[in-house]
């Protein structure tokens, strides 16, 4: 199959290099110049595990190219996947769909023979209907079918999410199409991974359930955190019992200081205003969003009583910024919440993280950045652990508090045993649901 790949960002670029390792002719398309130039010189413009590797030997193998020109790239392929992104719109929470309907635009004009155009974006309920009336509009002569294929690719797990996913989603109007999509598929057919074909609503809506149930059960546990503190009780141990329900399963049951990132806080955004667009209030939902947020909030008011109540000249080590580990990504990462806060606060904050520098300089002005933990924490008052990263969970603890000024810990991804913390010489230790 030939594929053109509009729109080289995180799903675009991880599904395009993934589709050219099946065996397919892959063309990624994008506007940036400068990041077509990059990825032709085999340098990743983000940061995902081992997908450089797999970039440079699809390229080699001839299976793979970059280009800025899409009518080129459309004119020859048998689909078209649509990439782009779709972030929050400003002022009333929607999707902002202009990349997408931009790009069908410039797809119709393109297209010359049957071709299937593909939406792999995020979008609302109705989107690939637009799409297609958007083609017919634009070029009424062309031949083509759309089809919607949502992602559900881990950021720092893509690439194995890719190739052996949970469920692969295709909604499709027609059995040529549909055929279209099983051809691009083939290689997971083959190794039996479940592949749901459903029309073109109902997949564009399996994304945003999907999405804002997990959104759901992340921020549950967060709430049942709050009250394990207030009676006594050790939020690690109550995701582990309910988490062995297999009715409810032991993932994202993880206390933390809110979810952030590319996918939960713009998609559960979106899923509650077409809940309000239509008549149907997505309540739990927009509950969830609420919550989230206050999540954040009391995690600066917990970093600030343990400053002994006030930040103001305090010097605050913070160590992980983007919103996960194994990302530089740092889209609604709590990071972007509590450190402007404690540098309102009047705090001094020193940063580390393994990827989120490059992002963090641009977002979060006014800190300071360090190589490594350890000259994070000299002389520091507080030392904040906001992102799990593996660097981050094998720290020496008593060369950490004797580095420091104070030797106070906030741990809000539970990361150490507060029996440990004491032990290596901490003062005083706080978590998310341990009291």
């Amino acid at each position: 199959m030939k594929i053109a790949m509009i729109g080289t960002g995180y799903v675009g670029l991880v599904s395009g290099v993934c589709f050219s390792d099946f065996g397919h002719e892959v063309v990624c398309v994008d506007k940036n110049a400068d990041k077509i130039a990059q990825l032709e010189q085999g340098r990743i413009p983000i940061y995902e595990p081992g997908l450089d590797i797999l970039l440079k030997k699809n390229v080699e193998a001839g299976r793979l190219s970059f280009t800025g020109e899409l009518a080129g790239a459309v004119s020859d392929a048998d689909a078209v996947f649509i990439a782009v992104g779709t972030p929050t719109r400003r002022g009333d929470g929607h999707a902002d769909l202009t990349y997408v309907f931009d790009a069908a635009r410039e797809i119709a004009a393109a297209i010359g023979h049957y071709t299937v155009v593909v939406t792999k974006s995020t979008v609302p309920v109705g989107t690939n209907a637009e799409v297609a009336r958007i083609i017919r509009e634009t070029n009424p002569a062309a031949e083509f079918d759309v089809a919607s294929n949502p992602e559900f690719l881990r950021e720092g797990n893509a690439i194995d999410d890719f190739m052996k996913p949970d469920r692969v989603v295709v909604g499709v109007e027609t059995e040529r199409a549909r055929a279209v999509m099983a051809d691009i598929y083939r290689p997971l057919y083959l190794r039996e991974f479940p592949i749901v074909t459903t029309d073109l609503e109902s997949a564009e809506m399996i994304k945003y359930a999907a999405n804002a149930f997990l959104a759901t059960k992340i921020t549950f546990m967060n709430e049942i955190a709050m009250l394990c503190e207030r009676v006594g009780a050790n939020i690690k141990e109550v995701a582990r019992g309910v988490g062995l329900d297999n009715r409810i399963g032991n993932k994202f049951l993880h206390a933390g200081p809110g979810y952030g990132g590319s996918c939960f806080p713009k998609d559960t955004s979106a899923l509650a205003r077409i809940g309000q667009e239509h008549g149907a209030p997505m309540r739990i939902t927009e509950t969830v969003i609420a919550v989230n947020d206050a999540v954040k909030r009391r995690m600066i008011d917990k970093i600030i009583d343990l400053c002994g109540g006030s930040a103001n000249g305090k010097t605050i080590a913070v160590l992980g910024v983007t919103f996960k580990p194994n990302t530089d990504d740092m889209r609604d990462a709590p990071s972007l919440t509590i450190v402007p806060a404690l540098v309102g606060n009047g705090a001094k904050v020193r940063v580390v993280d393994p990827q989120g520098r490059h992002e963090g300089e641009r977002l979060l002005p006014g800190v300071g950045w360090a190589d490594d933990p350890y000259s994070a924490a000299e002389g520091a008052d507080a030392i904040v652990i906001l992102t799990e990263w593996n660097e981050f969970r094998a720290l020496d603890l008593a060369r950490l508090a004797k580095a420091m000024a104070t030797p106070r810990m906030a741990d809000l991804r539970n990361v150490y045993d507060p029996e440990d913390a004491a032990n290596a010489g901490f003062e005083a230790y706080v978590s998310t649901g341990r009291s």
